[in-house]
């Protein structure tokens, strides 16, 4: 009979050393600082108030930039002609040498955007340090004379490649 009551007991000790005593434990509920949310709080967007001398000087610039792509763009379409009558002609001709001072022509033309792009960029990058809201009208020219001066770039370029 010791035998059989040997398991049972051995059992009943292993299972009485999972048992806890009663105590004062911690709940396992959330605690408060686990209730915090942790999302950005949502902030109101900063709207530009209007600035008349501000908007004369975007417009000065605006009007300097777009007279700029327009001096670049005759000059672009003369050059044009001018690199396509060289293409195909040997390097160091006739042709192709007036091809490529008429290039460097056209990349100095390209210059004159550079004045009010970077104007503008420095009335940006002045907002911006003084922890101004974005103003629009800034921001739309700003973003129109980087446009034209990108396609500026690009059109040298591919003149530049159809000369080779």
């Amino acid at each position: 009979m010791t035998r059989f009551a040997f398991p049972f007991v051995l059992s009943a000790a292993l299972l009485s050393a999972c048992a806890a005593p009663a105590g004062d434990y911690p709940s396992l509920l959330p605690r408060p600082i686990e209730k915090i949310s942790l999302a950005e709080p949502v902030r109101p967007v900063p709207v530009a108030t209007p600035d008349a001398a501000l908007d004369a000087k975007i417009a000065t610039l605006a009007r300097e930039a777009t007279a700029a792509k327009a001096s670049f763009d005759t000059a672009a379409t003369r050059v044009g002609k001018t690199v396509g009558a060289a293409t195909g002609s040997a390097e160091g001709s006739e042709r192709w040498l007036g091809a490529q001072v008429a290039l460097a022509e056209l990349d100095v033309a390209r210059t004159a955007i550079d004045v009010p792009l970077a104007e503008l960029e420095r009335l940006a990058v002045d907002r911006a340090a003084a922890g101004a809201p974005p103003y629009p009208a800034l921001d739309a020219a700003l973003a129109k004379a980087n446009a034209d001066a990108t396609a500026q770039r690009k059109t040298i370029a591919t003149l530049t490649k159809r000369l080779r």
